[in-house]
């Protein structure tokens, strides 16, 4: 019988597998899919040599995750490139504010009247990041606070609407740049700790940047599992599990699925009835013939973009997707050029383009059209490099990957308490009422993202169970 078995390969699961794995524990791997990553994998999605990310890119989260510096991963392959700018944001009128390394370079290009605000919004927690980081994706059910004064003052900061925290600026520039950050996760800006996300990002990128991964974000994957394998774990694909009957003998089986698909393989009915799916996104993903030809000069050295002419289009994009069921006009969309930083990614003079905007769960349109006539408006002359584009709605989203229920990447919806509390209001979200059966994914705390922290936490819960039987 093995001690841990793992029901999915995406960077949670494999993540808790090697966390088990490392502890002594005999741990086994089955993904439905005939390729292991999840949301952070890598394909030739348009044109033979363009290599494509269908989902995650760019990985602020990844390079802070205490879960990953833990690990060994750089021995197996991982190699994290920055470019000169983690994130740019441009305007209309062919300016840009930035998201720099240096605090002092974000605040200058928010303009004079802001610059002070955002130092002094950022500069108290940096000094403790690493403690932050760790406290704030954890839950005191797995590892208590190390600095629970710090974690107080972020929790006063950040558990307000984010526009409550924008009234801290007096011009757009600084509040359409953080409007982008809360809008990564899809959430409405009025929403409970929405100011909390956007002080993450930020923070993140000040610490270690908005890094791709060398080669694409299946080298995240790929260093996990090597790993994995290394410590003496199984790992299995081309393997879709509809029950737990169709699993080994195990003494514990963690799930990196959503929680309908646990529910419905575990034999738990109607367990997670109430967990909610948020906006689906209309991905596209382009292989041009040359760079973007951004109008302002920040955008060219930028890794990751945001797109929206300021803070009310943003926050209108946003309602029309997650409140009012449509497709927005103008979409807020987030791009990423990864070969500013990897120019492995494309052959020589070309370069591999990644963008999504928001669209309501299970949108069955076509956004192309509205996406592209956003990128002109700042980047006049894009359609004249694409040489070849693919395409994916909500269907084509949730068919390529389970866990995201009606194209929606973050699986579960993060508003309300939901953002926080997931994938129940619980003390301890990663056990379920089968006390073999768990839940690791990113419907879990801390959420979305390739930071295997979800993964991390699970884990912890697994072995202090498996210990006490």
């Amino acid at each position: 019988m093995l001690d841990a078995v793992v029901v999915g390969a995406g960077p949670n699961g494999l993540t808790a597998a090697v966390e088990l794995a490392r502890r002594g524990f005999s741990v086994a791997v089955f993904e439905a899919r005939d390729t292991i990553g999840g949301g952070a994998r890598t394909e030739e999605l348009t044109l033979p040599g363009f290599r494509h990310d269908p989902c995650s890119a760019a990985h602020p989260l990844g390079i802070n995750s205490p879960a990953f510096r833990a690990l060994p991963l750089e021995r197996y392959g991982l190699q994290w490139l920055h470019a000169e700018l983690p994130m740019a944001h441009p305007f209309p009128d062919g300016t840009a504010a930035v998201l720099s390394r240096s605090v002092a370079e974000t605040a200058a290009s928010f303009g004079p009247r802001d610059a002070g605000a955002y130092r002094r919004l950022v500069e108290p927690f940096l000094p403790r990041w690493d403690t932050l980081v760790r406290d704030f994706m954890s839950l005191p059910s797995t590892a208590l606070p190390r600095d629970s004064v710090t974690l107080a003052r972020f929790g006063l900061v950040g558990l307000p609407p984010s526009t409550w925290l924008m009234r801290r600026f007096r011009d757009e520039r600084a509040r359409t740049l953080f409007a982008g950050l809360v809008a990564h996760v899809m959430s409405p800006l009025g929403g409970f700790a929405t100011g909390a996300i956007g002080l993450v990002f930020a923070l993140a990128a000040h610490a270690r940047g908005w890094p791709v991964a060398r080669g694409g974000s299946q080298t995240i994957s790929d260093a996990l599992a090597a790993y994995l394998k290394d410590l003496g774990g199984a790992l299995h694909t081309d393997y879709e599990v509809k029950r737990l009957d169709d699993l080994p003998p195990a003494r514990a089986y963690v799930f990196d699925t959503s929680p309908t698909a646990l529910a419905r393989i575990a034999g738990l009915g109607r367990y997670y009835k109430g967990y909610r799916y948020g906006p689906g996104v209309f991905k596209l993903d382009y292989a041009l013939d040359g760079p973007v030809p951004w109008t302002a000069k920040e955008p060219r050295v930028a890794g990751t973009v945001q797109i929206g002419a300021d803070s009310a289009e943003i926050g209108t994009a946003l309602r029309a997707a997650s409140r009012e069921g449509r497709a927005p006009d103008r979409p807020f969309l987030i791009t990423v050029q990864p070969g500013v930083a990897d120019p492995t990614r494309a052959p020589a003079g070309k370069q591999v383009f990644w963008v999504y905007g928001h669209v309501p769960n299970g949108w069955t349109g076509d956004l192309t059209d509205a996406v592209e006539r956003q990128l002109e408006r700042f980047a006049p002359g894009f359609r004249d490099r694409v040489l070849a584009r693919a395409t994916a709605g909500p269907p084509e989203i949730a068919a390529d990957n389970a866990n995201y229920v009606g194209g929606d990447i973050a699986s579960g919806a993060t508003s309300g308490l939901q953002l926080l509390l997931r994938p129940k209001p619980s003390l301890f979200p990663y056990t379920t009422p089968h006390p073999a059966v768990f839940i690791c994914s990113s419907a879990t705390p801390p959420g979305p993202g390739v930071h295997g922290m979800s993964g991390h936490n699970a884990a912890k819960a697994v072995w202090r169970r498996l210990r006490r039987t």
